[in-house]
């Protein structure tokens, strides 16, 4: 066989061969087992993870109405998952006034300009209709409660987080670049000259990175289709100092294409799982920390040519 050798396109943030190659080899048997034993990982189907999810979230919100003390949360972009924790909530007759939470980050334009609450398509508005809307008026928290950035508090976003006590839960998932929130590893704006300089780094507008744009594109809000002009260029985003300075934290591999076997997450979550800890896979800070880690049994496939398959 004729042997043909290549680096990777300058495109591709991180592009260490060795580490690369390596952590493709990982095998689903070896993918739950880390070194660091704060960081666990499960191998779980996609549905169980979204009920663990719930159930964390239903759970937080219920011990808070008991005992009457706040609960913190940072959310990412506005899955359906909200909408199932808004109906156990109306069931069970949860009262969710203590609740804070905090919208992980959200669009902005060329110029930097955040998109309003009020965008259709933006992540503050899909939080507030998705999941605050719908929680019952006599049980939901004050709509203030449910925060936003805005190009007024960018500037003041992770003290906003920090007067609220921190996050006691932060929830995330790696994009296709192994970002965390919008955090970028090839954002200008999250250059740092060593990790630890990075790890400080707080709220700000950053550069989206052109297979985030091909990834969101490809969400439901923007039409399924492949539509790059549709996705913003930029986005306001939480830092690694948010995610590092939160109680706990819960991230979910467990993006596939409709239903199916075919996920670009399956690579980038064995590199954020078992490659170096970087700002250039932004999700692997989780390594480092107490974090739980849900891996869908899809995710976990085993990564190997299948010449049966076209696009």
């Amino acid at each position: 066989m004729s042997k043909f050798t290549f680096r990777p396109s300058h495109w591709v943030p991180f592009r260490d061969l060795k580490e690369i190659e390596r952590v493709r080899k990982i095998k689903t048997k070896d993918l739950a087992r880390h070194k660091n034993p704060d960081f666990q990982i499960r191998i779980l189907p996609a549905a169980d993870i979204e009920m663990l999810w719930v159930a964390d979230m239903v759970t937080r919100l219920k011990q808070s109405a008991v005992t009457g003390e706040k609960v913190v949360m940072i959310l990412p972009n506005p899955c359906p998952t909200y909408r199932h924790v808004a109906t156990l909530v109306n069931q069970l007759k949860i009262s969710c006034k203590y609740l804070v939470a905090f919208a992980m980050d959200e669009y902005a334009n060329e110029k930097g300009e955040i998109a309003p609450a009020t965008w259709p398509y933006g992540f503050t508005y899909a939080m507030k209709n998705y999941f605050w809307s719908r929680i019952d008026p006599e049980l939901r928290p004050k709509e203030s409660n449910f925060v936003g950035f805005t190009n007024k508090n960018i500037k003041d976003y992770g003290k906003l987080i920090e007067d609220a006590g921190d996050a006691d839960i932060c929830y995330s998932g790696p994009g296709w670049t192994g970002h965390l929130a919008f955090i970028e590893p090839d954002a200008p704006e999250f250059k740092a000259k060593s990790l630890k300089e990075w790890m400080k780094m707080g709220p700000r507008v950053c550069t989206l990175s052109p297979f985030t744009l091909a990834q969101n594109s490809m969400h439901g809000s923007f039409g399924m289709s492949g539509d790059l002009a549709a996705v913003p260029p930029k986005a306001a985003t939480i830092g690694p100092a948010q995610v590092i300075a939160s109680r706990h934290r819960i991230d979910v591999s467990a993006i596939t294409v409709h239903g199916t076997t075919t996920a670009w997450q399956r690579m980038i979550a064995r590199l954020c799982l078992h490659g170096p800890v970087t700002p250039l896979l932004p999700t692997s800070i989780h390594q480092l920390l107490r974090t739980d880690s849900y891996v869908s049994d899809v995710i976990a496939q085993n990564i190997e040519a299948d010449w049966d398959k076209g696009y």
